[in-house]
């Protein structure tokens, strides 16, 4: 019996604030899947962590440390990919900041950080793997989305309008790139209790066992996990979807189309 073919295989593909959550959850599953990955996060010793794990399950990958926010980090975790493993054939960006605050508790300072980092992040990143994609003969770009993007909830209005700017960068570069063969794609992975939103919700004084009780009222009742979106990205990664540009990937079991949840609990 020949052995499985990673759905990956031959891949170089780059994952940011991959240390935990969504972003370590997807990474692992690259790893698992056959494609050499760079773990990308501001925290190194959970991004070090992160990537001895994938390489001790056997996968390629190696931890380059990012502020997505700076234009030069960007470009040189790009060419970390060449530098570790001759290529890059695709990006998931997933580094994220998405604390509250009301239209008028917005400052400018707090606008700027989130788009500073849910923006203008993804847009460094695409600006300097669209070349070496292109070099390579193509490529798959993931965004990380939010049904804040589509839908935004009062107390998110700077993130809101962030992944709603991620969408339509998304979309663009969908069309712009189609005939170089590099596809982007726009992925909203739900409600997912990362240890990030945990600690998110627990220091606003909701308790673990409250954010995991409103799991029950979510579409298909339960939260959304890390897995569910690995799942999504590898499909958005992979040759399965050679023909997938410029769309939507919901995975958030359809509260998309349910009533708006509670604004001082979800994000999605």
């Amino acid at each position: 019996m020949s052995m499985r073919k990673g759905r990956l295989e031959g891949k170089v593909v780059v994952v940011t604030g991959a240390a935990q959550g969504i972003g370590f959850g997807c990474a692992e599953m690259i790893g698992a899947e056959g494609a050499a990955v760079i773990v990308s996060d501001i925290n190194v010793e959970k991004g070090e962590a992160a990537a001895a794990k994938i390489r001790d399950a056997g996968g390629r990958a190696a931890f380059v440390r990012a502020d997505v926010a700076s234009e030069s980090d960007c470009a040189r975790l790009m060419q970390a990919a060449i530098d570790h493993f001759g290529c890059l054939t695709g990006l998931v960006n997933n580094a994220g900041w998405y604390p509250r605050a009301t239209l008028e508790n917005t400052t400018t300072e707090f606008w700027d950080k989130i788009q500073d980092i849910n923006l203008r992040g993804p847009f460094y990143c695409c600006k300097y793997a669209v070349p070496l994609m292109r070099a390579n003969g193509g490529g798959s770009i993931v965004n990380m989305g939010s049904i804040n993007g589509i839908q935004g909830l009062p107390t998110l209005v700077a993130y809101a309008a962030a992944k709603g700017g991620l969408l339509t960068l998304t979309r663009t570069l969908a069309g712009a790139y189609s005939r170089q063969n590099i596809r982007s794609n726009y992925l909203i992975p739900g409600w997912v209790l990362t240890e990030g939103e945990v600690a998110l919700h627990t220091s606003g004084g909701h308790s673990f066992e409250e954010l995991s009780s409103k799991g029950a009222s979510l579409g298909l009742g339960r939260h959304q996990t890390p897995l569910d979106s690995a799942y999504a990205c590898i499909y958005l990664l992979s040759d399965e979807s050679a023909q997938v540009n410029g769309t939507i990937l919901n995975v958030d079991a359809g509260s998309s189309t349910l009533p708006i949840q509670s604004a001082d609990l979800y994000v999605g």
